[in-house]
């Protein structure tokens, strides 16, 4: 409730804001804008629902006529609210006639303004708000906010565009806006506090000030807050009888549930009424994923009541596990006996799993977990169960324990006939060919690949998938791309026969990395958003294959120079990956360093690899996963920073794994990895004076590349050719080299290429300008985002920064990084200088 202060230029008092108020543009804007009778704001407690309509008040124009209700949400009966409307209306009688005739006839454009309407269902309150909303007056405005949306008669109004409604989750706090309520912090920590606030809070405008005041955010602290458990003691429970707190303090605990599983908790016949109660009180009870049919307790709320220890816990997931099971909803059941620690009940669940199950929201957390808990008793009872936790181990990156478990088969011999003998022996290759294959021991694994199909039944669909892909990565780490085409050709021809959408996503990926390599980034970053658009309307999120379907895009944008998608995409496939504990989230630290390295803050970069290598370390990951890329990475960086003699030394020392006799093949993740080894070695060798034949080495590269069709690394090793030649005093060769990979770059979206290039040599295209103008002036143009030249396009029409923001609803701090960026990219120091330079290019008109 806002508070009241006196405004000499209205009568009466009046609403105050906040000495913290944030004005938020984005809705004040449209709310005013409206040409709607009604505006309607209904959201929970702590939403900024009174904060708003104060503002836009306080905008009101000066020849409007104001009224503000406040009405604390209190059960006013039907003739008490008439008595304070009229009251603050200067009528001189509560008579509903007598109000409905004024309000018809009213000729002074006037506001009123109902703010936090009476918060429990009052029928004849109601119906009296149905009616004094129904009388169509053309100089009267109603602004409404409410914690439920009484029941009137808003489809009419919506149907005669009377209505505006903003509803909660438009409320919730952006990242952009939480920063500018940080404007005292250092701006680098002021973004990474406002998205650990945003995470923490799901941008509830409650949760964001209470986390602020406490400050918690940049201490790490994780914990309840006492002062948000007072604030829902007082905003929430004290507003509601006993038994509908206890049934809130249930659910808050429960993933999900809808009215038939409340019945079966509380009761028939009052289980539904009390969720319907909640519901209807605006108790933070919202949509499941968007589902029709189930509901959740507001995330970061349930989150931190969770926190909260409660003995009668166990019982009620016990409980609901009885009830998801009755309904064979196993997925549901298995989860909530691992909340009531019945492990031994969650292991018999196992047999209802398929290898799909494992890529659904947190079952490889919740396997790994058991696993750890149980150990080798899980491995006991049939080889399904061993499958699944062995495929569990994989996908996390714990070799050893993998090895461990798929030893574990042997129990299960001899089996009864010759055919299931040889079934569990092809099962046995295929698990054992993907480990081989994790590990770098590709003749092994490919020969488990390869005997295992020949063997695996057609019921066994899914090994034989996994095969396939096996033996598609493969193919592409062999530069095979052929070969790698008509495995994943076969591979996704199986997955559509069997329905299996969520095989045909984990196969996408596998066909996008190969159209990378032919050089279609462009073709594999839409096949990968189609599938993920699809994956996303799913009951059951497939998290972990979302996870890596959005480091894949990530990855994809950022080779084309979309920044702005690829740092949303990263982050996405980085949250996904933390929570499935799968070993990809390195990609996601990778990604944001080479993020953080085009915009030259190298301080960053490293941290980004720092963090990806700890968690690596943290998690027991074997460092075959990791260190080849992560030294590849750095070495990247230092010869972006002129530090070759480090590049050098690191470069030299990770080669030796990949060549020789024991030679172990790259993560399949990383296919250019070697081929980027020795490019970057060359480089930081003729830096330092040290090459022998660089020319000759990187052609040999280079021809290698053009054999196998492999477009996007022939565009990197033309412009490192040019980048060479140049260092060594050949002029003509540079030219040529550098045409050649400029067009590869028009041709093949590879605007990352260019943009590492001018990185570790930024005068290296001016030497070149009079040679090749248009080229390079389209090469200056690549080098910016789409959201750069929309900025830049902006500046060049005259308009400020804070024009800018309002126009892009960013913030003024990310319009001026913005702008900062575009001046380093084209090499100038001011706006006009900026402005001249785009348009001498030809990027603005």
């Amino acid at each position: 409730m806002t508070a009241m202060t006196h405004c000499p230029d209205r009568p009466g008092f009046l609403p105050r804001l906040s000495s913290h108020h944030l004005s938020r543009e984005r809705l004040i804007e449209p709310m005013l804008v409206s040409t709607a009778r009604v505006k309607l704001l209904c959201a929970p407690a702590g939403s900024g629902k009174s904060a708003l309509l104060t503002e836009c008040l306080l905008r009101a124009p000066e020849q409007y006529r104001v009224c503000w209700l406040p009405l604390a949400g209190e059960s006013l009966s039907a003739a008490d609210f008439l008595l304070r409307l009229t009251q603050a209306l200067g009528l001189p009688s509560a008579d509903e006639p007598g109000l409905l005739a004024h309000l018809a006839r009213l000729q002074t454009p006037t506001w009123l303004f109902l703010d936090d309407y009476c918060r429990a269902p009052n029928p004849e309150l109601d119906r009296m708000l149905d009616r004094l909303l129904a009388v169509a007056s053309p100089a009267l405005t109603w602004w409404l906010g409410s914690r439920r949306r009484p029941p009137c008669n808003w489809p009419r109004l919506l149907l005669d565009d009377e209505l505006y409604e903003c509803e909660g989750r438009a409320l919730a706090f952006i990242e952009a806006e939480v920063v500018q309520l940080l404007a005292h912090v250092e701006p680098t920590l002021a973004a990474q506090t406002a998205t650990r606030v945003v995470e923490r809070s799901g941008g509830w405008c409650a949760g964001v000030r209470i986390a602020l005041l406490n400050g918690c955010p940049w201490s790490g602290e994780q914990g309840r807050s006492a002062t948000l458990l007072d604030y829902l003691q007082h905003e929430l429970f004290n507003t509601l009888p006993p038994e509908l707190v206890e049934v809130w303090q249930v659910l808050v605990h429960l993933p999900r549930f809808n009215a038939s599983l409340c019945e079966h908790l509380f009761g028939t016949g009052e289980g539904a009424q009390w969720l319907h109660a909640l519901q209807e009180m605006g108790c933070f009870i919202e949509p499941w994923e968007d589902s029709v049919e189930w509901l959740r307790v507001f995330e970061p709320l349930a989150r931190a009541m969770r926190e909260e220890p409660t003995t009668a816990g166990r019982s009620w997931h016990r409980r609901a596990c009885q009830w998801f099971s009755a309904k064979e909803d196993w997925q549901g059941a298995f989860e909530q006996a691992l909340l009531a620690q019945e492990h031994e009940v969650a292991v018999s669940l196992l047999q209802h799993f398929s290898f799909e199950h494992l890529f659904k929201r947190q079952n490889v957390s919740l396997l790994l977990k058991l696993h750890e808990r149980l150990g080798e008793q899980l491995t006991l009872g049939t080889p399904q169960r061993v499958g699944l936790i062995t495929a569990a181990l994989l996908f996390a990156g714990r070799f050893e324990q993998a090895a461990a478990c798929i030893g574990q088969l042997a129990r299960f011999t001899p089996q009864p006939t010759a055919p299931l003998q040889r079934q569990l022996l092809a099962r046995w290759q295929a698990q054992q060919g993907w480990l081989l294959h994790l590990q770098g021991r590709m003749p092994a694994a490919r020969a488990h690949f390869i005997e295992a199909l020949d063997e695996l039944a057609a019921e066994a669909w899914p090994a034989r998938l996994l095969c396939l892909s096996g033996l598609t990565q493969q193919a592409l780490l062999n530069a095979d791309l052929d070969g790698a085409q008509a495995y994943n050709r076969d591979a996704l021809c199986l997955a559509r026969a069997q329905g299996s959408l969520l095989f045909e996503g984990l196969l996408e990926l596998d066909h996008a990395q190969l159209l990378e390599q032919r050089g279609a980034p462009r073709r594999a970053g839409q096949l990968l958003a189609d599938i993920n658009e699809m994956l996303s309307r799913q009951a059951d999120r497939p998290t972990p294959l979302l996870g890596r379907i959005a480091l894949r895009r990530g990855r994809l944008a950022l080779c084309q120079g979309q920044d702005e998608l690829a740092g949303e995409c990263f982050q996405a496939g980085l949250d996904d990956c933390l929570h499935s504990q799968d070993k990809h989230v390195l990609y996601g630290f990778l990604g944001q360093a080479q993020m953080a390295a085009n915009q030259r803050d190298y301080a960053l970069a490293f941290d980004r690899l720092r963090e990806a290598e700890r968690l690596m370390q943290q998690r027991q990951i074997p460092d075959t996963v990791y260190r080849g890329v992560l030294l590849q990475i750095s070495s990247h960086f230092w010869l972006q920073q002129g530090r070759p003699e480090l590049a050098q030394e690191a470069l030299t020392r990770v080669l030796r794994h990949y060549r020789g006799p024991h030679a172990r093949q790259a993560p399949p993740a990383t296919l250019q990895l070697i081929a980027r080894i020795e490019y970057q070695l060359v480089l930081a060798q003729t830096y330092l004076h040290q090459a022998q034949d660089p020319l000759d080495r990187l052609k040999e590269l280079l021809e290698d590349a053009q054999r196998h069709a492999m477009l996007a690394l022939e565009t990197e090793l033309q412009l490192v050719i040019c980048e060479v030649a140049d260092l060594i005093g050949e002029p003509a060769l540079a030219r040529t080299a550098l045409e050649a990979g400029l067009a590869q770059v028009n041709r093949c979206n590879g605007q990352q290429a260019l943009r590492e290039l001018c990185l570790r040599q930024p005068d290296l295209l001016g030497r070149v300008r009079e040679e090749v103008p248009q080229a390079i002036l389209a090469a200056d143009a690549g080098l910016l985002s789409s959201r750069e030249l929309e900025v830049l396009g902006l500046i060049a029409q005259g308009n400020s920064n804070q024009q800018i923001a309002e126009q892009l609803f960013i913030s003024l701090h990310t319009v001026k990084t913005h702008a900062r960026r575009i001046h380093s990219k084209l090499g100038v120091e001011r706006r006009t200088q900026a402005v001249a330079k785009a348009k001498a290019i030809g990027i603005v008109g």
